[in-house]
């Protein structure tokens, strides 16, 4: 059952939430046996009502997640994702507006939304924290009206996320794997997007291979991005290449690596509220990666960000957010 969006506030926590947890066993490197058996047996011993809702494959999540999302607010629970980015974004579609506060338990290869808001990547202590836990108002990005935590793409990005899952189905996954597998496809021939950017009162058009949007300090910092932005409002940050050949993409990744990509030339940073992105005149049907996920959506790609979208469990010990 899915409930319409409409924006109750979220209670204080009291420290006694039963937790709704949604949890992909199909996917990843982890044993879900294990992973689920910690759990329980964290909530058992802090004497917290916990129910784990699992399933067998992607296309299950959002069932799952509205099924969470219905008992917590007729329980006044809170709704929790184990996985990774990807997981995290399903159940958090399912979560934003409906009144009730989401924690997640990080399981994937890079975790950049929980390890950017202090969450443990050990499930024991990632479980410690959701019992004693804050709650914090975090900003989306949205596109077309779906939201993401982590990043936005389309181009070349995409083509990196869909070979880079090639890989780790056929050799693990870990991050040599996917360094490996972004350094394969590098050598293959890339198409140059012609895009229209409309921004803040401006319009910029440029020719680029692939055009990301992040929404994460983390990501942005460990890449060697510092936008520079006005702290008193919420930003999205836009990243486009310059048309360049294999050995300066290779340069690229090496700046990404040695977090100094914001002293590439080629690169181009562009910090916005909201920003139109077209591609030709016409509406047509793009392939967009958001938070290591690929969908297809049409254009114009309509990207605004969403300030304190959505209420997150944080371990009390996390450094609280800076405010202006």
């Amino acid at each position: 059952m899915n409930h319409a969006r409409d924006n109750r506030p979220v209670p204080a926590l009291t420290g006694s939430e039963p937790l709704y947890m949604v949890m992909n066993a199909g996917s990843g490197k982890h044993d879900s046996t294990s992973i689920q058996a910690t759990i329980e047996a964290a909530c058992k011993a802090a004497d917290r009502p916990c129910q784990l809702l699992t399933v067998d494959h992607g296309s299950q999540l959002q069932g799952a997640a509205e099924r969470a999302v219905q008992l917590a607010r007729e329980h006044g629970g809170v709704v929790v994702a184990v996985g990774g980015d990807g997981t995290l974004h399903a159940v958090c579609q399912a979560v934003v507006g409906q009144g009730v506060a989401f924690g997640v338990l990080p399981q994937g290869t890079f975790n950049y939304f929980g390890r950017a808001h202090g969450i443990s990547q050990d499930t024991e202590q990632a479980v410690r924290g959701l019992l004693d836990a804050r709650l914090e108002q975090v900003s989306l990005g949205r596109l077309n009206g779906r939201y993401f935590l982590v990043n936005a793409s389309l181009g070349l990005y995409p083509r990196l996320l869909e070979d880079r899952e090639a890989f780790k189905q056929r050799y693990g996954r870990s991050r040599l794997v996917a360094l490996w597998s972004a350094l394969v496809t590098l050598t293959r021939a890339h198409r140059q997007l012609q895009v229209q950017l409309d921004f803040a009162g401006q319009r910029q058009q440029m020719r680029t291979p692939t055009l990301v949007v992040c929404n994460n300090p983390l990501q942005l910092e460990q890449i060697g991005i510092d936008p520079q932005l006005p702290d008193d409002v919420d930003h999205l940050v836009a990243l486009a290449a310059r048309p360049v050949g294999t050995l300066a993409l290779y340069g690229l990744l090496l700046r990404g690596l040695m977090s100094r990509l914001g002293e590439a030339e080629q690169l181009v940073s562009i910090g916005f509220e909201s920003m139109s992105v077209r591609l030709g005149q016409r509406p047509r049907l793009v392939k967009v990666a958001m938070d290591g996920e690929i969908f297809r959506m049409r254009t114009p790609l309509e990207f605004s960000v969403a300030p304190g979208a959505l209420s997150l469990l944080v371990p009390r010990s996390a450094p609280p957010p800076e405010h202006p």
